[in-house]
């Protein structure tokens, strides 16, 4: 499979190593409205570079399209690669509104192409395993789940654009807790209510949160809550899911977040408190994981895990807790297929 990658920024620095973990997988080109960004990027991978999206899908030599570009041109670029016979693996936020999500999912459906939403952290290995145990059984029935996410934000964060609204889908709470949405409904299954609160305590040169809290139901009654912030001045991860019969923690990502851990615990009443503990040494293997899943997503002609339903999903949880907020009520996470 030969890929390309549109968008030169961030993304773009990880997914672009993960590449040859495929076998017989290439990338051949990386473009972005900033040429010198792309030519950057391309050089040291000794690929083509150009400024021109549109030229990349009209390309007979591409077969996947990784969109690292902001939420505002997720819909758009993705739309037109699927149509030109791409699979698509697009960021997260899926895109900025659930009509262009909606609307990339119908087109994934009537082209056939796969269309992945970049949940890299489903792949993480403390994550992976986790959701095996809980698969399995050893947790029991899932009761609460908690996550507390959150970086240290950097100066001048106001003139990127995550910080522009006419980019992004909004501020912190969706950036970066969408993953964490995502991951409650990977455990827990759908939600169905939310409560939320939002807050700009520190970057307030720009217009939307730098952090935010949720409290979430599922539809089995298990609950979730939810902390990320661009003011946790020493990064964090922190994921954990009780059941009846145990729990499991996690615990890092590696890199600045500290080393992964997993942490399985049972329920007894009477023995010490123990866990099982595995330490998962290393660099960060997700983006490489995540991209296997979708390769073999596509050879099998099925839908990927973390897959485009999944990004919109996530999206109008995100979506209905800042309308929770607005209206300083609980409400109810609608659902519903795609017409």
């Amino acid at each position: 499979m030969k890929v390309s990658i549109v968008g030169a920024g961030l993304q773009c620095r990880r997914r672009a190593p993960s590449v040859g973990a495929v076998k017989g997988a290439q990338l051949v080109s990386i473009s972005s409205l900033h040429r010198e960004h792309a030519e950057a990027e391309a050089a040291k991978y000794g690929v083509e570079s150009d400024d021109n999206w549109q030229a990349t899908l009209a390309r007979d030599d591409v077969d996947v399209i990784f969109v690292c570009t902001p939420p505002s041109s997720h819909a758009e670029i993705s739309i037109a690669a699927m149509r030109a016979g791409k699979h698509v693996l697009c960021e997260k936020p899926l895109t900025k509104t659930l009509e262009e999500a909606e609307e990339m999912i119908r087109v994934s459906r009537e082209t056939g192409k796969v269309l992945k939403c970049g949940f890299n952290h489903r792949h993480h290995p403390a994550i992976w395993e986790a959701h095996q145990r809980l698969q399995a059984g050893e947790l029991g029935t899932p009761m609460f789940a908690r996550c507390r996410y959150g970086i240290c934000g950097r100066p001048g964060y106001e003139n990127e654009w995550r910080a522009d609204p006419e980019q992004a889908a909004g501020g912190q709470f969706i950036e970066q807790g969408t993953h964490a949405m995502d991951l409650f409904r990977w455990f827990l299954g759908d939600l169905v209510e939310v409560a939320c609160m939002s807050s700009t305590h520190y970057f307030t040169k720009q217009p939307m949160e730098d952090g935010g809290m949720a409290l979430f139901r599922a539809g089995n009654g298990a609950t979730a809550t939810l902390h990320t912030s661009l003011t946790q001045w020493k990064n964090l991860f922190s994921f954990e899911v009780f059941g009846a019969d145990g729990y499991i923690q996690v615990e890092g990502l590696g890199g600045g977040y500290g080393t992964e851990t997993l942490a399985i615990g049972r329920r007894d009443f009477t023995a010490p408190f123990q866990d099982q503990n595995i330490y998962y040494r290393g660099g960060d293997k997700s983006w490489e994981a995540e991209w296997k899943e979708m390769a073999a997503a596509i050879e099998a002609g099925r839908e990927p895990i973390g897959n485009g339903t999944d990004g919109l999903e996530a999206m109008r949880i995100a979506l209905t807790a800042y309308q929770a907020e607005k209206q300083h009520a609980t409400l109810p996470i609608p659902h519903g297929d795609i017409a």
